[in-house]
């Protein structure tokens, strides 16, 4: 690292002004993106080199390493000061977004260094969420990629408006202007509808350290800036403090009885003491009493500072709400549109259930409708039943719960979210929210004065939904037909959804594609509720194929509502009976998409009944479900 001389910094004094001169310097976030192998990582590692940011320890592993990792013959190879994973090494590539830090005398700058290589594009828009400059590297051979495009369009929709365009290994074109220009020329025209409020050429070669830091003897003819003196003087918007006030709650503080605060870290705007505030989703006023901070009170607070602040009233605020300004208030609604990148090999269906975490909390949540595919190369918008891997999309989203939002475009911090899937928890998508939808706040529910306990009390039963999964020919349909004779004997008031029959009416209009079963599961789970709620034992016979949108249909009932019935029979068994010839026909290649040949089903793994039919009669197997249900009080 840079050795500070004695004679710039002498006693506490010198040291405060010092360190007072480094805490007022801007910080700038920049991200490194674009096509794999572009030299993003050398393009860093030469930044922090020419800027004098290494120590000599780092430099004698950096020259270690080059030796061993390298890339660039005998001599230093400047990715690996990016590159730290071994993997990432032996590859030559990167993996993870790598941050690092360093100063320059007029500015203080944190980059993020993305990898190019489409399975890692989630990590490449982690670092894009929260950088104001996109340096885009260009291999000067190579010019404008697929991902080069992909990279830019995912910096546009997660806020960036300041590009550079780095043509970076403008030696092995032998510092061609021309090549330069018509990089320059093709980027512009591509880049032209993506809402960049500025974009800036540069040629560059990060290994030789030309246009960098210091001006290149080698391209006279390029008058622009080097890409240190363009970071250090751009001039980027920030969230003012005058932004409306965003409070998302992170925690409730209350260690005894005479202490409630709620701690989180500030969003947007600022707040005082005095100040009056809002609970975002129940609208109930109070003012703060108390900004409090581990070095004591505060008497204001500002955007990016963790606090914890106590109000004046015992309002109910909990974890995933937010305090908010009260003359401007975020969007509270459970349905929105959005922008939405996919990270996940398996494609996105509408319809199916995912958990929407967002800076305030958490909420189930349904992809209602995609409205169109971006084309990376055209822009254009395309019809789609699914998003692949990678792709962009717009889409409505609806929640399980109204939560707390700005449009993303307003703040980044609280206009985001990612999804999870439910069932292996990974993180499937990014997403910024652009509007709430019209009807989220023209639908209300109505307060009916008769409830479902009301109901379920005058049939004098208990209501349930018993959900038979298995494949097709298991002997669900069989084993629910028993069973609501045997219910309807009983005395009590039942009903049977069947995947035949529903496909006659209701469902008539979908096919057996992926994305048509998980809605046709949607569908269904959403009567199956209404009746449950009627006070009906309703008894469900689909295949259902895939366990997360049993999963769904189960969150959608009440507790101890859900009875999921696995019809465990072997694939064989089902071929072989065969009741509708399917088997047959789909094995012989004359119907797609048939569960279990080439359309897979995902067995329950937990389910509240296991019946294995090898060995039993379907009225064997209705008994064992009579005692099932009559322990669980259904019956």
């Amino acid at each position: 690292m840079r050795h500070i001389r004695a004679n710039e910094i002498t006693g506490s004094d010198g040291i405060r002004d010092y360190l007072a001169a480094q805490e007022k310097k801007s910080l700038l976030r920049f991200l490194t993106c674009g096509s794999v192998d572009d030299g993003k990582s050398t393009l860093i590692g030469r930044l922090l080199y020419d800027t004098k940011l290494i120590f000599d320890d780092q430099l004698a592993a950096l020259e270690r390493d080059s030796k061993k990792h390298g890339t660039d013959g005998s001599g230093i190879d400047f990715a690996l000061l990016v590159d730290g994973l071994e993997a990432e090494r032996e590859q030559g590539i990167t993996i993870d977004v790598a941050y690092r830090f360093f100063a320059t005398p007029k500015r203080k700058f944190i980059a993020a260094d993305a990898p190019g290589h489409e399975q890692y594009t989630r990590n490449m828009a982690t670092g894009a969420s929260t950088a104001d400059v996109a340096v885009v590297l260009i291999d000067a051979r190579q010019g404008v990629l697929v991902q080069t495009r992909r990279h830019s369009i995912i910096a546009s929709l997660l806020g960036i408006r300041h590009v550079v365009l780095a043509v970076n290994k403008i030696d092995l074109v032998g510092f061609d202007r021309k090549v330069f220009e018509q990089i320059a020329s093709t980027y512009a025209a591509f880049a032209s509808s993506l809402g960049f409020a500025s974009i800036t050429p540069i040629p560059m070669s990060a290994r030789y350290g030309d246009n960098v830091t210091k001006r290149s003897d080698r391209m006279r003819w390029y008058c622009g800036p080097t890409l240190l003196d363009h970071l250090e003087s751009i001039v980027v918007d920030a969230i003012p403090q005058s932004a409306p006030f965003r409070f998302p709650v992170q925690y409730v503080n209350r260690p005894n009885l005479d202490f409630r605060g709620f701690a989180g870290t500030i969003a947007a705007g600022s707040i005082g003491q005095g100040d009056e505030v809002v609970v975002a989703q129940s609208g109930k006023v109070s003012r703060i009493k108390r900004i409090v901070t581990h070095d004591g009170d505060l008497a204001r607070a500002v955007e990016g500072q963790a606090v914890t602040v106590v109000l004046e009233d015992e309002v109910e605020v909990s974890r995933g709400n937010m305090l908010v300004a009260p003359m401007a208030r975020p969007n509270v609604a459970d349905q929105f549109a959005a922008n939405i990148i996919w990270f996940d090999e398996h494609a996105l269906l509408p319809g199916r259930s995912y958990i929407l975490h967002t800076e305030t909390g958490q909420a189930g949540a349904t992809v209602t409708e995609l409205k169109y595919r971006i084309d990376v190369n055209t822009f254009s918008h395309q019809a789609a039943k699914g998003l692949e891997l990678n792709e962009v999309g717009v889409c409505n989203i609806s929640t399980q719960a109204p939560i707390p939002f700005d449009a993303y475009g307003e703040n980044r911090n609280t206009g985001s979210f990612i999804l999870i899937d439910r069932m292996t928890n990974a993180t499937v998508a990014a997403g910024m929210i652009l509007h709430p939808l019209r009807r989220a706040t023209n639908v209300h529910w109505q307060v009916l004065d008769i409830d479902r306990k009301s109901r379920a009390v005058l049939k004098g039963q208990k209501p349930a939904v018993l959900w038979f999964t298995g494949l097709s020919g298991s002997g669900k349909s069989t084993i629910a037909n028993l069973l609501e004779k045997k219910l309807y004997d009983a005395g009590k008031h039942t009903y049977i959804l069947d995947g035949d029959n529903v496909r006659h009416g209701l469902n008539r209009d979908l096919g057996f594609t992926e994305a048509d079963r998980v809605e046709n599961i949607r569908r269904v789970a959403e009567v199956a509720r209404l009746m449950a709620d009627a006070g009906l034992i309703v008894l469900v016979s689909f295949i259902s194929p895939f366990r997360a949108e049993r999963q769904m249909a189960r969150e959608l009932m009440e507790p101890g509502e859900f009875v999921e019935v696995f019809v465990d029979t072997p694939f064989e068994e089902c071929a072989k009976r065969d009741p509708k010839g399917l088997y047959a026909r789909a094995l012989n290649g004359e119907i797609k998409n048939f569960t279990g040949v080439d359309s897979p089903y995902e067995a329950p793994q937990n389910a509240d009944i296991h019946l294995k039919t090898a060995g039993h009669s379907p009225q064997d197997l209705v008994e064992v479900l009579e005692v099932r249900l009559r322990r669980g009080g259904y019956s």
